[in-house]
């Protein structure tokens, strides 16, 4: 884990294969605004393939967050193709033969901890790029 997501205490994960419907699998918040860490996962072997974020903090320290938050985000947000990822993950995950993802998710902006979204998201990615000279495979740009 990263350390910038330490301090999240809302948070957990579910795995995800080409078998599984998204919409069913899925137990991010639909309320919650923050981040999620997509993996795939083969074998004990886990690579780090994209981050995400949704929730945007306004001028007077409020969230404004989309209906359906990190779950809407997740299950129906548009990846590869202008596609929901309930539709293009498992297309994508055929085609690169990744037999499952792990996504992990974390509520960074509640109650006790104000982490913008997109900053938190910011950090991850620059600290992989950081390591690893480019950004993960499914982030197309930040």
């Amino acid at each position: 884990m990263y350390k910038e997501l330490e301090k999240f205490k809302v948070s957990n994960s579910f795995t995800f294969t080409v078998e599984d419907s998204l919409e069913q699998t899925c137990n991010a918040p639909e309320a919650g605004a923050g981040i999620f860490v997509v993996y795939a996962v083969e074998g004990d072997a886990k690579e780090l393939i994209m981050v995400g974020s949704t929730g945007t903090v306004q001028n007077d320290g409020t969230l404004k967050s989309k209906n359906g938050g990190l779950y809407d985000k997740i299950v129906n947000g548009q990846q590869f193709a202008k596609t929901g990822r309930k539709y293009s993950w498992p297309a994508q995950m055929k085609l690169e033969e990744i037999t499952a993802l792990e996504v992990v998710w974390y509520e960074t902006f509640t109650a006790e901890v104000k982490g913008i979204p997109t900053t938190v998201e910011g950090q991850v990615l620059q600290n992989f790029l950081d390591e690893n000279g480019k950004l993960p495979r499914w982030n197309v740009a930040f």
